[in-house]
């Protein structure tokens, strides 16, 4: 029973792996999609990412038979009031990220999800009072120094990577002081985006500028196809948050960043000039420690709990003696 008991958790561990690379794969990949829904511009592809996210959200609901958050959320006005900020915060993310991919911006756009983790923990520290260690503390102020590096070697700072950094900082903030899972907080934060993005498309179509059914069935299929690029990540998300560490989920996500890097470099062929592989450096560095410290903290956490397990044990263990013995 305890053999198959651990070969049923390994084997839910792989599909958690796989289910993990695959959502981090799509969204590192995801920079070869929004150059194909050209001519449409940045705005369009927003609004039709917004509008079919929620189609196919609400199929994969039905799918699923999840419905009974749906009315719980409409009677607590505060959870809705944070659900209306994140569908806020990411829309300005998801515009500002296929504009930058578009407008050939993607080695940029790729720094900003390198330095979300050391916005993360900054905000932590300003907004939550949270403590940091100090090899905490060590990776911001290198981020912090990466950051100036590039503002002066381009003559400007990163806005690109700052704003794609702050805004899904935010809105994973926003996301924990929700508590609704992927797919329930997808569906209700593109409600809300669904009647701006329908109106922003019925109006580009007023104004003769819209795209959609101008460019053939294949371009319409694509901006449709939108939804799925959207949610497909998220589920896979879903799937391996549920069967893998919080550590190995951490480490995982810097796939993402990495493939759209490579991406930018590779396959756009973006500039590389020095003072931006200098910036880049420094936040891998910052990163490595980061990371370090945190598979350090989880080693000695599991040690304690070990620790703490065995003493348990050992005292149950002394009790039922005891007990024995004065039978």
């Amino acid at each position: 029973m305890d053999s198959a008991a651990a070969e049923q958790s390994k084997g839910e561990a792989r599909i958690g792996l796989l289910n993990g690379f695959a959502a981090y794969g799509m969204w590192g990949l995801v920079p070869l999609f929004w150059p194909l829904l050209k001519p449409a511009g940045a705005g369009e592809i927003l609004a039709h990412r917004m509008a079919w996210s929620l189609v196919v959200v609400g199929v994969a609901l039905l799918f699923v038979r999840r419905w009974a958050w749906a009315g719980e959320l409409l009677r607590q006005p505060r959870r809705l009031g944070l659900i209306t900020i994140a569908a806020a915060v990411i829309t300005v993310n998801w515009g500002v990220y296929i504009w930058a991919v578009n407008s050939g911006h993607v080695v940029e756009a790729s720094l900003g999800y390198f330095i979300n983790p050391l916005v993360t923990i900054a905000m932590g520290v300003l907004l939550l009072g949270e403590r940091l260690r100090p090899v905490q503390w060590t990776a911001v102020a290198i981020g912090l120094a990466a950051v100036l590096v590039l503002a002066i070697g381009a003559g400007q700072p990163p806005w690109i990577s700052l704003c794609l950094a702050f805004s899904f900082a935010t809105y994973g903030l926003v996301k924990k002081k929700v508590g609704l899972g992927g797919l329930e907080s997808l569906a209700a934060e593109t409600a809300i985006q669904f009647l701006p993005a329908v109106g922003f498309l019925v109006w580009l179509g007023t104004q003769g500028e819209s795209t959609f059914g101008a460019e053939g069935f294949g371009h319409a299929a694509l901006l449709a196809a939108t939804g799925v690029v959207t949610a497909a990540p998220l589920v896979c998300f879903g799937a391996a948050a549920i069967r893998v560490p919080l550590s190995t989920l951490g480490l995982l996500q810097y796939l993402a960043p990495v493939f759209q890097f490579l991406l930018g470099i590779l396959y756009f062929h973006e500039a590389m000039p020095p003072e931006r592989w200098a910036g880049f450096g420094l936040v891998w560095l910052a990163l490595t420690l980061l990371t370090w410290d945190a598979l350090r903290s989880a080693r000695r956490n599991a040690a304690r709990l070990a620790a703490a397990r065995k003493a348990s044990a050992g005292s149950a263990s002394a009790a039922e003696r005891e007990s024995e013995a004065a039978v």
